[in-house]
């Protein structure tokens, strides 16, 4: 047993199963518990991924040897949303001015509430310029923070917080706030919490989850323009 066990742990399929089957078990929890918002995929297969590298004892850079074949499929996984995108652009024009102006105005926002906050808690540079970049998605929030000096793994784990907390708890706040259109929904969505919000989005209607993947990029293109522009002046 401990050979096998031994075995395991050197081997790169052991972050290929565990990410499979963490997500495969947060699929089946959230069919069987009627979607409900706690039992996110996401969410359920990094608790279930953690459990496992604790209880077997294996360290994460063991795990992210197989985990990053997965990885490399986020890229096409990415792209791939144009495709909803593309069957929705016939309600494109009508939103095209609304975009233009709320995206920026919401990544501006996202930036320096982001900032403000940590100085006002007594947080120094480096925490402010890492926490900055936290709603892109984590790829470019990343690249963001190795850029302007924060510390990108930290960025990372924040960003991913960010997109599971806005799937969990965005659409009952929108819902709660009475926005109905799954335009301005999407929208929303993909703004705040990125991927992981958009599968959300995804699932609860189609033309909000391609406003969500619109919005994911765009939000991502407006921060990484805005944030060297906004540490200059906050």
């Amino acid at each position: 047993m401990s050979e096998v066990l031994d075995w395991l742990r050197s081997s790169p399929l052991l972050g290929v199963f565990l990410t499979l089957a963490g997500y495969r078990l947060g699929r089946e929890l959230h069919e069987r518990t009627g979607g409900h918002a706690l039992a996110q995929p996401v969410l359920v297969a990094i608790v279930t991924v953690g459990l496992a590298l604790w209880a077997l004892d294996v360290e994460y850079d063991a795990y992210l040897t197989g985990a990053g074949i997965i990885g490399f499929f986020l890229g096409p996984a990415t792209v791939a949303l144009a495709v909803p995108l593309h069957r929705q652009a016939h309600h494109l024009r009508e939103l095209a001015l609304p975009m233009l102006v709320a995206i920026p105005v919401g990544a501006a926002v996202s930036i320096v509430t982001a900032v403000l906050t940590v100085r006002a808690l007594g947080g120094g540079d480096t925490l402010q310029r890492t926490m900055a970049p936290k709603a892109a998605t984590t790829p470019v929030s990343i690249a963001l923070s190795d850029t302007i000096g924060g510390l990108p793994p930290l960025t990372a784990v924040l960003s991913i917080v960010v997109g599971i907390l806005g799937a969990v708890a965005a659409p009952a706040v929108l819902t709660l706030l009475r926005f109905r259109d799954h335009r301005a929904r999407g929208l929303a969505m993909g703004a705040v919490s990125h991927g992981i919000g958009t599968s959300r989005a995804l699932h609860d209607d189609p033309t909000e989850g391609a406003f969500s993947g619109l919005s994911m990029g765009l939000t991502a293109l407006a921060i990484a323009g805005l944030l060297p522009l906004l540490f200059l002046v906050i």
